[in-house]
């Protein structure tokens, strides 16, 4: 079922914006509102790898007016099979720089703040605070159950995506959900130490196009909660 919208519309769009933006005016039910609502809207992405880099481009395009991007990682060659924001010339550079570059090319207006600090317990409330909903794409279980405690004490929505192999998860979880829908948690999926002992894409490996395809379902997860049209994952 649809939800209230999570964020308040702002008060106008520039010409330019209004502009780049035009298809989603034209878009019932989102229209104008819904536009002014992503304009409004702070998204905090944590990880710029191949989930991170299409939800960035996504949500950058649909006029989301700040996106956090938190990642201590730097790119790889082997990254660029997926993690689509990165170029050759970014290999060794900090992937939280693709992230800035992108959005501007994409969308002048987004503020992009990079955070090269990596996740902790003590850190994660902290840095996660003040983002309307936060994006999961991490490639750590451990790094996961971090934003998912953080989530659940800021009462925010996570947007939760895993991809392996050929296989993928998306789903949302949400500790404080409007009156009336069931609040559901990392911990429903999976219960404290079910999850084991997880290989990486390092020594499975993935299928670079489902990477972007999950990323890209996850930014659209992002864009129904904030402004309040379609059904999105909850629970």
């Amino acid at each position: 079922m649809s939800l209230p919208p999570l964020v308040a519309p702002a008060d106008r769009l520039s010409g330019a914006e209004a502009a780049r933006t035009a298809r989603h005016a034209a878009l019932y039910p989102l229209g104008e509102i819904g536009q002014r609502r992503l304009r409004a809207a702070h998204v905090a992405i944590v990880g710029a790898g191949g989930l991170g880099s299409p939800a960035v481009l996504a949500l950058a395009a649909a006029g989301v007016g700040r996106i956090t991007v938190i990642d201590d990682d730097v790119v790889e060659h082997s990254n660029l099979q997926r993690q689509v924001i990165h170029r050759v010339r970014d290999v060794d550079a900090p992937k939280v720089d693709s992230a800035v570059r992108a959005a501007a090319d994409l969308a002048p207006e987004c503020t992009v703040a990079a955070v090269a600090r990596r996740l902790t317990a003590d850190n994660a409330t902290e840095v996660l605070s003040g983002a309307d909903l936060v994006l999961d794409g991490t490639d750590s279980f451990d790094t996961r159950l971090l934003v998912a405690a953080a989530c659940e004490s800021l009462g925010v929505p996570l947007v939760w995506g895993v991809v392996q192999e050929f296989h993928a998860q998306v789903t949302v979880f949400w500790s404080a959900p409007p009156a009336g829908t069931t609040a559901t948690r990392l911990s429903d999926l999976y219960p404290a130490g079910s999850a084991g002992d997880l290989p990486s894409c390092a020594d499975v490996g993935v299928l670079g196009a489902l990477v972007m395809h999950v990323g890209s379902i996850m930014a659209t997860q992002a864009i129904l909660l904030i402004t309040g049209i379609g059904e999105p994952l909850v629970g």
